[in-house]
């Protein structure tokens, strides 16, 4: 089952990312151990997250160290 949205934000801001808010539903994610790697999320918080986001999410905590 995928997971949703509202999910990988949690992750993100569990593992020190911040925000900040992109056009039309996307919000922008960031880490200060990763500059110039951004994680973009598109969707509301209660729609199912794509696999290449899951993907994205994952791989953007464990570069960070987290």
């Amino acid at each position: 089952m995928a997971k949703k949205i509202r999910q990988l934000k949690a992750m993100l801001k569990k593992a020190g990312f911040k925000w900040r808010p992109g056009k039309g539903s996307h919000t922008v994610w960031s880490h200060h151990k990763l500059p110039g790697k951004n994680v973009t999320l598109a969707g509301n918080d209660g729609d199912d997250a794509k696999k290449y986001m899951e993907k994205d999410v994952e791989d953007a905590i464990r570069e960070a160290g987290q």
